[in-house]
C-alpha cells in the first residue's frame, strides 16, 4: 500500500461519467486545469494527470473509508462556517449544502465547506460544469444569532 507523501491532502475525485478515485495530491490549484492524484492503496509513486474538468468535484476527505450508511444534513441546523449559505445542486441529482466564499458561475468551480459537521469531507472543490443550479439559503440563523437569540 502506497504510504502517504509528506504535505500530502487525502482526496475523492469524482468524475462526471461517474468514476470514482481515491488517493493524495500536493498540487490541486482552483486555477489550474490539472493536477496530480496518487491513488490509495497501490504500489509505486505513479501519479494519474486528473483534468480539472472531467470532474464533478474533489473531495479533501477525512478517511477515505467514510461512513457508508451516514446522510449528509443539509438543514444547516447545526452548521458552523463562514460565507454564503449555499445548496448546490449536481446535473446527477446529487444536493450538497455547504458554505462558500467564492462562488462565482463564470470560473471553473469554487471551494464549499460542509453543512455537516459530521461529514467526511473537509472541503469540496465543485467544478461549475457539474452544476445544475445553486441555491442561496435564507433563514437560518448564524450561530452568533443562534446564541443571542437575534
Amino acid at each position: 500500500m502506497a504510504m502517504m507523501q509528506s504535505g500530502a491532502q487525502p482526496v475523492v475525485a469524482r468524475f462526471l461519467d461517474g468514476r470514482t478515485i481515491k488517493g493524495t495530491t500536493r498540487d490541486f490549484g482552483p486555477n489550474k486545469d490539472l493536477f496530480h492524484l496518487f491513488p490509495w492503496g497501490e504500489e509505486g509513486d505513479q501519479a494519474l494527470d486528473i483534468i480539472i474538468g472531467a470532474l464533478k468535484a474533489i473531495f479533501f476527505v477525512k478517511s477515505y473509508e467514510g461512513n457508508s450508511k451516514h446522510v449528509e444534513d443539509n438543514s444547516f441546523g447545526s452548521a458552523k462556517g463562514q460565507g454564503r449559505r449555499i445548496l448546490v445542486h449536481f446535473k446527477d441529482g446529487e444536493v450538497l449544502g455547504g458554505f462558500t466564499m467564492g462562488y462565482n458561475p463564470k470560473s471553473q468551480g469554487f471551494f464549499l465547506t460542509p453543512a455537516d459537521p459530521d461529514s467526511n469531507n473537509i472541503r469540496a472543490y465543485i467544478v461549475n460544469a457539474a452544476v445544475n443550479k445553486v441555491e442561496t439559503v435564507t433563514g437560518v440563523p448564524t450561530a452568533g444569532q443562534a446564541a443571542t437569540g437575534f
